[in-house]
């Protein structure tokens, strides 16, 4: 008799991908995106439920900074799949002009859309001028989440303005956040909220507690739901994965101490801050992360998943190129025992 406890350990709730259209060492922007549509097309394949794609800005390692276009790119290249923003910073935005983008997505690709929003710059303070964000942007964020739902809906908040396309369209929301405030804010309006404990982890289980206490169900959703960010690095052996581990730490660091006006750390530079107290500031941002073969990856997930409760997964690929990742995704799908959606 086979004893149960060695039986592989997997999660058993969905598991979606973040995609940061990141641009590898030795790769070019448009490597970048043609490595997201294959890493769409292998997710659908596989069996993940969604992918989403993250506003940033100002930053060579992560390509992603036109959201809404990216996922028009994807969308049209796939089939099956929901794909959205994981997500837009609203800040950055007026609410008609987002209601306009997903609403003319939604309509493209009935049913397949998305719309994550988050309250942070993704930027720099050089790029927030330059995106010409007002210092108090943020703090008109739980207004504007309000006003782009109901642009979004069959009634506009605003006499004589009507998002086309958007209005009628309905397109889910989602409240993206690090901290209290997003899981106080996605639970007052009743929305779904998912936690980028992928690289800010200190508040993961506070929020996730305060969320559920304080859920208030609304015309989209009747109970909490939560999803967690959670790093992956799935490799044939665990020297491989380790290997690009490495690499990863690298881009980390150079993202979070360049140079000021924009210049460069050199390799040399990278060593002596990986080998300095400052490097735990990389390494924080890397405490969830399933790093391994497919099953050590998938088992990783399982416990992630036990002690959070959440009810999916967004998995965040960092392998160091377009090939690594894509075979990241195929590695966990395999060992988590995705299903393959069936044929139309």
């Amino acid at each position: 008799m086979t004893d149960p406890t060695d039986a592989p350990r997997r999660p058993d709730v969905p598991l979606s991908i973040l995609d940061l259209a990141a641009v590898g060492p030795a790769e070019t922007i448009a490597d970048s995106f043609a490595g997201s549509v294959e890493l769409a097309r292998a997710a659908e394949r596989l069996g993940y439920r969604r992918i989403w794609y993250a506003e940033h800005h100002n930053i060579r390692s992560i390509a992603s900074s036109a959201t809404a276009v990216l996922i028009a790119h994807i969308a049209a290249h796939t089939e099956t799949i929901r794909l959205g923003a994981g997500g837009i910073m609203l800040p950055n935005h007026s609410p008609l002009v987002i209601a306009e983008q997903f609403g003319t997505l939604e309509t493209l690709h009935p049913g397949r859309i998305d719309l994550g929003l988050g309250r942070a710059p993704g930027s720099d303070t050089a790029a927030m001028r330059a995106l010409r964000r007002d210092e108090l942007s943020s703090e008109r964020f739980p207004q504007d989440v309000v006003e782009l739902q109901g642009l979004l809906s069959e009634n506009s908040p605003i006499s004589g303005v009507v998002a086309i396309p958007g209005k009628g369209t309905h397109v889910p929301l989602y409240i993206l956040g690090s901290s209290l405030f997003g899981a106080q804010l996605a639970a007052v309006l009743g929305l779904p909220y998912a936690f980028a404990s992928h690289f800010a982890p200190h508040s993961l289980f506070d929020a996730l507690r305060l969320y559920r206490e304080s859920f208030k169900p609304s015309a989209q959703l009747a109970e909490p739901y939560a999803m967690a960010g959670v790093g992956v690095i799935a490799a044939p052996d665990k020297a491989s994965a380790e290997a690009q581990l490495e690499v990863t730490r690298r881009v980390r660091v150079k993202g979070l101490f360049r140079p000021p006006g924009g210049g460069k750390l050199s390799e040399e530079e990278v060593d002596q801050i990986l080998a300095s107290p400052r490097a735990r500031a990389v390494d924080e941002m890397l405490t969830y992360s399933a790093i391994g073969t497919g099953a050590e990856a998938a088992a990783y997930l399982a416990d992630f998943q036990a002690k959070t409760g959440a009810q999916e997964l967004i998995t965040v690929h960092y392998a160091d190129s377009v090939e690594n990742r894509v075979r990241s995704v195929e590695l966990l799908a395999e060992a988590a025992a995705l299903a393959a959606p069936a044929a139309a």
